[in-house]
C-alpha cells in the first residue's frame, strides 16, 4: 500500500489469497490503542488480505488514543525498538488516525505509519472490478486523503516566504487540493448517475412486484455463499474479506413463490464513514429491502459474535433500515461441535441455524422467510377469462399455490398475494363466492373490464379479513 504525492493510495503488490509472501515487501507491526482487550486479530487478517506480513504486535491499554501520537510516548519509544527488532517496513495502526498523529508517529518512528482506514480502502481498491465499483472506492480514497495531503509537501513549506508570499510548498498543496475537489465532485456526478439508473432497474423490479430480500452481515460471514444455495447460482466466492463488493441479485423459489434475493457488501467494525457515503447506492439496495437476513459467522467465539452482530446492527441503523424485519441467520452450522449447538441456540433462541456449505438448516430458513411475508399477504379473489393465459401463468409465478375452479365465463380463483401486487389484478377482481356479503365498494370506473370494481386501499374486508370486489356481470 503506497501512497503517492496526491495522497493516493497505489494497490497492493500482492492480492490475498492464501499467506502473503514469506518476504512480502511491506512487513508491518500491528498496534492498538483499547480499554482491556489485546485482540489484534481484525486488523492482522485485514493486513493479510492486503497482502502485508505482520511480523510484530503491540497494544497499549488506555481509555482513549494520545492526541499526539496515537500512543503514549513511553509506548511510541517501545513501538520503535519492536519496528527495528522485527524488521518491520511499516506500522499499522487499529483506528483511524488524524493527520497529525500519523505525520508525528511517522517522524518518531522513521517508518511510513497507516491507520484501518487505508487498509479497508486499499482492500477495496483491489476488489474493486466494476466500473460502479472504482467510482465509489476511488471517491472514498479521495475524501479520506484530502485532509493527509498537507503532510506530503513538508519538504517544500521550508521555501515558503513571509507574510505576503506564497511558498511553492503552499501553492502546490492548493493546487492538489483543488484538483481533488474537482475530482471528487465529477465521482458524485458520475455515481449519482449510477443512482439514477439503479432506481430504473428497481422500478423495473417494483413493476414485477416480486418480495426482495437482502442478505447483509459482517464481511466473510458466507453471505455470497447462502446466496448460491438459496438460488443455485454460482456467485463467485472466496475465504478473504471483502470479496463482494458489488450487489448481485437472483431469483429464489421458497416454498413455490418467487422472491429477489441480494448479496451485499460485507461490513466490518469501525466501518469508514467514507465509505458508506461512496458505497450509498450500493447500500440502497439493502435500505429498500422488503425483508433482510443478517448472516452471522456463527463460528467465530460468542463474544466476537455478539461484537459483529452489534457493529453490523449499527450500519444498518446509519444508512436507515433499523425498522426492516430482520432474520438472524447463524451460518457454518457445519464448523459446530454439539456444545456450541446448544450454547447458540439457548443464546440467540430467534437465530436460524443454517450451514450454506452443506444445505443443512435451509429446510428451516424457507418456512420462516415464507411466514414473515405470509403475513403481508390478503386473500384475493379473481375471475380470469380462458383468453388470458400469461395472466394465470404470472399468478402461478407469483403465488404457488392457489385454487381454481373452470366456469363457463373463465377460471374461478382464489390466492394470497400482496397488496402492491393484488393491485395489477384488480380488473379480475370478484367477490368471494362464499362471503355470502356485500362486495366492497372499489374505485374503478364500473364501465371498464364489464363492469368489474378496481381493488383500492379501502376495500373492505370480508371474510377473514379477505379483500373483495364486485363481480363482472359478463365473465370477464
Amino acid at each position: 500500500m503506497n501512497r503517492d504525492r496526491h495522497g493516493r493510495l497505489g494497490p497492493s503488490r500482492y492480492r490475498a489469497q492464501g499467506d502473503p509472501p514469506p518476504r512480502a515487501r511491506q512487513r508491518a507491526v500491528a498496534v492498538g490503542v483499547m480499554p482491556d482487550s489485546d485482540d489484534l486479530g481484525e486488523l492482522k487478517e485485514l493486513l493479510r488480505t492486503a497482502g502485508v506480513a505482520v511480523t510484530a504486535e503491540l497494544v497499549q491499554h488506555r481509555e482513549q488514543a494520545h492526541p499526539n501520537l496515537y500512543m503514549g510516548p513511553g509506548k511510541v519509544a517501545e513501538l520503535k525498538a519492536l519496528v527495528e527488532s522485527s524488521g518491520a517496513n511499516l506500522v499499522s495502526c487499529d483506528d483511524e488516525l488524524s493527520p497529525r498523529q500519523e505525520r508525528n508517529l511517522e517522524s518518531e518512528l522513521g517508518v511510513p505509519v497507516i491507520d484501518r482506514t487505508a487498509v479497508i480502502l486499499d482492500i477495496f481498491a483491489s476488489h474493486a472490478h466494476t466500473a460502479e465499483g472504482k467510482l465509489q472506492v476511488e471517491l472514498a480514497q479521495l475524501e479520506y486523503n484530502l485532509a493527509r495531503m498537507r503532510g506530503l509537501w513538508t519538504h517544500l513549506e521550508r521555501l515558503g516566504g513571509g507574510i505576503g508570499t506564497r511558498g511553492p510548498g503552499e501553492s502546490q498543496i492548493e493546487t492538489d487540493r483543488r484538483l481533488a475537489r474537482n475530482r471528487i465532485s465529477s465521482l458524485r456526478r458520475r455515481l449519482d448517475q449510477v443512482r439514477s439508473t439503479r432506481s430504473v432497474m428497481r422500478a423495473e423490479r417494483e413493476r414485477a412486484k416480486l418480495p426482495t430480500i437482502a442478505l447483509a452481515g459482517y464481511t466473510n460471514a458466507g453471505k455470497s455463499t447462502l446466496l448460491n444455495a438459496l438460488t443455485g447460482s454460482t456467485v463467485g466466492v472466496q475465504d478473504r474479506l471483502f470479496h463482494t463488493l458489488d450487489p448481485t441479485t437472483r431469483t429464489m423459489r421458497l416454498d413455490g413463490r418467487t422472491y429477489l434475493a441480494t448479496d451485499t457488501v460485507g461490513f466490518i467494525r469501525k466501518l469508514p464513514h467514507q465509505l458508506v457515503d461512496a458505497f450509498a447506492a450500493t447500500l440502497e439496495e439493502t435500505r429498500l429491502a422488503d425483508l433482510i437476513l443478517h448472516v452471522v459467522d456463527a463460528s467465530a467465539p460468542e463474544e466476537e459474535l455478539v461484537e459483529m452482530t452489534r457493529a453490523v446492527e449499527d450500519v444498518l441503523a446509519e444508512i436507515g433500515v433499523a425498522e426492516t424485519t430482520t432474520l438472524l441467520v447463524l451460518n457454518k452450522a457445519d464448523l459446530l461441535d454439539d456444545e456450541r449447538r446448544r450454547e447458540l441456540t439457548f443464546r440467540h433462541p430467534e437465530g436460524i441455524l443454517v450451514s450454506a456449505e452443506t444445505g443443512e438448516g435451509l429446510e428451516e430458513l424457507a418456512p420462516r422467510v415464507s411466514a414473515e411475508f405470509e403475513r403481508r399477504l390478503q386473500d384475493v379473489h379473481l375471475k380470469v377469462p380462458f383468453s388470458e393465459g400469461t395472466v394465470l401463468s404470472e399468478l402461478h409465478e407469483l403465488a404457488g399455490d392457489l385454487t381454481r375452479e373452470d366456469t363457463p365465463e373463465g377460471v374461478l380463483i382464489h390466492v394470497r398475494l400482496p397488496s402492491v401486487i393484488a393491485e395489477r389484478f384488480e380488473r379480475f377482481a370478484v367477490a368471494d363466492p362464499e362471503a355470502g356479503k356485500p362486495a366492497a365498494k372499489g374505485t374503478g370506473d364500473p364501465s371498464r373490464n364489464g363492469g368489474a370494481a378496481e381493488l383500492d386501499g379501502a376495500a373492505g374486508p370480508g371474510r377473514n379479513g379477505e379483500v373483495t370486489a364486485v363481480a363482472p356481470t359478463d365473465g370477464a
